[in-house]
């Protein structure tokens, strides 16, 4: 809570109180463990005790270990315990990508089904082209029809530092969209309307989005983020993040995913942009 204190007072960005709870949560535990193992005091606790504790739950070394680091820190300062065990410990962490990703067969059939079924809706065809934050804010204006590059006016697309091409699958899509629209006579600025949305200006909500993928059975983060790992290994990430307006951080773990991708999205450059 000092730590707390003292990054409020300097304007840094103070640890949430759930943090403490959560440390607090792992001092309790250990006590118990340690308790039941027959050791009394603190000061007796060896690096053996806290290894020990930490294998009970491998997924939560991580998290539990920096609990423990500070607790013990504290009371070696304070001369409660003469030495830290929790010193020559480490809890390794990959940083990459852990998120589920389509294999290229299951990337083929929906491909299939979004480019070759006419029956298809025209909103779950567009539904891997753009982000789940910012497809239903997509607006109608009129893109250019010789460059094939779409951009709308802000706030259509925030954060796109440049227009973004459209390759043939999407520009179809993008069509078939504009059709459907057009038929509902909305007056509605969104390229996506829905039933409640026809007859208002608010955009689509995300649920919307999500279920319009139902008929397939996927999230929509599921569909990007096998994109995203598409497009991370073949481009530069700074040419990455340029284009789609992210942060280094947001991208990075990309670049290092826990499982190997199965295949790139069998389109062009415009999917998911």
């Amino acid at each position: 809570m000092a730590e707390r204190d003292h990054a409020i007072k300097h304007g840094l960005r103070p640890k949430q109180l759930r943090t403490a709870e959560v440390r607090l949560t792992t001092v309790r535990d250990i006590a118990l463990h340690l308790h039941g193992q027959g050791t009394t005091t603190w000061a007796s606790v060896s690096t053996h005790d806290v290894e020990a504790f930490l294998a009970r739950n491998p997924c939560r070394r991580a998290a539990h270990l920096a609990g423990l680091r500070q607790f013990f820190a504290h009371a070696h300062r304070t001369g409660t315990d003469l030495h830290d065990p929790t010193a020559p410990l480490d809890a390794p962490q990959h940083r990459g990508f852990r998120g589920p990703t389509l294999t290229l067969d299951h990337q083929r059939a929906l491909y299939r089904r979004w480019i070759d079924n006419p029956d298809t809706h025209p909103h779950e065809a567009l539904r891997p082209r753009h982000p789940p934050a910012r497809r239903h804010h997509h607006r109608t204006a009129p893109p250019d029809r010789h460059r094939r590059g779409h951009r709308p006016p802000h706030p259509a697309l925030p954060g796109r530092p440049a227009p973004t091409p459209l390759d043939t699958a999407t520009w179809q899509a993008l069509q078939r969209c504009l059709d459907h629209r057009a038929r509902t006579g909305s007056a509605n600025p969104h390229i996506l309307t829905t039933r409640l949305t026809t007859t208002t200006r608010a955009p689509a909500g995300a649920a919307h989005i999500r279920d319009s993928l139902t008929p397939v059975g996927l999230l929509p983060r599921v569909l990007r983020s096998t994109r995203l790992l598409t497009l991370a290994a073949q481009l530069d990430i700074e040419l990455l993040t340029a284009a789609l307006g992210m942060s280094y951080s947001g991208v990075t773990p990309c670049l290092n995913p826990v499982q190997p991708l199965h295949g790139p999205w069998p389109c062009a450059s415009g999917w998911l942009l």
